[in-house]
């Protein structure tokens, strides 16, 4: 058994930026990050614009012009002003090449086909020129570039419907226990309807990671062996749900053992989640994480997160950790150091009841955890704490 920090600190060490090339359509790309540098296809805009309804102009020494037409955005017609000459113009809508300014219609007097500025206006005056943005063959976006969706936006402005990014990691979840029964289905005596699977799964969506399967295996030695060695074969990272303990129909371990999974740590000093494994198999990591709902969720947060992040190239590999005054009273029960759910709220945190590893009531309204050390044994009202505050 070790330490947390010496955990974590194996699980950074083994965690590698995938940094594999893959394409994905604009509309699927959000939150990957380019694998290379991006160049305009186009001019953007790809025609003088006009960047305000209004009137397009071919500029002359008088405030009076003849109107002699008008102009959509998405009309491509193409009309020769005079001087003196204007056209009804709409924002976003192609300028034509003899005007040479835009007054607003705000600032325009219109009587039948005459219309009178309020004053002169600058040569170019709300004209977006052609490549204002960027002009074609110019770098858009560099590489490791986040697609946020501003950036697709961008790029779709440009005419561009798959991008190269870098791969984020296909992910495994594999359930194990004869207990378990899906949402829906009869509940038998001794039976309990699964909740880890779908709980990691969107975990795992609420940091970006779509790629994951769900895999249900029986307390069975054999098949325990044959599922977990196809989704090490197939998969970044392994995520199993319960088996890692010590009861006689626990067969994680072993099949582990038996499909040559390095074993770079097995049980961590802490409560929730004492019986954890991580370890690794070629390219692929696997997590065993409790069975129990809160300390599976608790070792995701604490463990399995730094993974992610560290596969994905993220910089901030770890949950945000903050000091905060405690509003609520607890004792501590042995030596082991406890994440406690709890609410975190403008400074102030509370530990809520029931912190049980079984139970998920009070994780589903918490958005931290409060971190006691081994040396700590009580909590007072005022004391100073060390808050994780959890994805939201």
């Amino acid at each position: 058994m070790i330490g947390i920090l010496e955990a974590i600190q194996l699980v950074k060490e083994n965690s590698k930026p995938l940094l594999i090339e893959t394409t994905k359509p604009i509309e699927k790309s959000g939150s990957y990050k380019l694998y290379k540098d991006v160049f305009s296809p186009i001019n953007m805009p790809p025609f003088r614009q006009s960047a305000m309804d209004g009137y397009a102009l071919y500029l002359h020494d008088s405030l009076s012009y003849n109107l002699v037409g008008e102009i959509k955005a998405g009309d491509s017609h193409q009309p020769i002003l005079k001087k003196g000459e204007a056209v009804r113009i709409f924002t976003g809508a192609p300028i034509p090449d003899t005007a040479n300014a835009v007054m607003m219609q705000e600032k325009v007097l219109v009587k039948g086909s005459q219309i009178t500025l309020e004053s002169q206006i600058n040569i170019n005056h709300n004209i977006r020129p052609i490549g204002e943005q960027v002009k074609k063959g110019e770098l858009a976006l560099k590489k490791e570039t986040k697609l946020t969706p501003a950036a697709i936006g961008y790029l779709c402005s440009l005419g561009i419907n798959n991008v190269s990014v870098f791969k984020k990691p296909n992910i495994a979840i594999v359930t194990t226990g004869n207990e378990l029964v899906e949402a829906g289905e009869a509940l038998d005596y001794g039976k309990i309807y699964e909740s880890n699977s779908k709980m990691l799964q969107n975990a795992l969506y609420n940091l970006k990671c779509y790629d994951v399967s769900i895999h249900k295996v029986e307390d069975d030695y054999d098949k325990t062996l044959s599922k977990l060695n196809e989704v090490i074969n197939e998969n970044d990272l392994v995520i199993i749900s319960g088996g890692i303990s010590v009861g006689d129909y626990d067969f994680v371990g072993k099949a582990l053992e038996e499909l040559k999974v390095e074993a770079l740590f097995y049980k961590v000093k802490q409560k929730p989640g004492k019986p954890l494994f991580f370890g690794e198999k070629n390219d692929s990591l696997v997590f065993a994480l409790p069975g129990n709902p809160a300390a599976a969720l608790t070792c995701f947060y604490i463990y399995v997160y730094i993974a992610l992040q560290k596969m994905m190239d993220n910089p901030d590999v770890e949950l945000p950790r903050i000091k905060a005054k405690s509003a609520s009273k607890f004792i501590k029960n042995g030596d082991r150091p406890q994440f406690l759910k709890a609410i975190y709220n403008d400074g102030e945190v509370s530990v809520l009841e029931g912190q049980s590893s079984a139970m998920l009531q009070t994780f589903a309204i918490s958005n931290a955890f409060v971190y006691m050390s081994e040396d700590l044994s009580n909590i007072e009202i005022g004391d100073t704490v060390e808050v994780v505050l959890l994805p939201v």
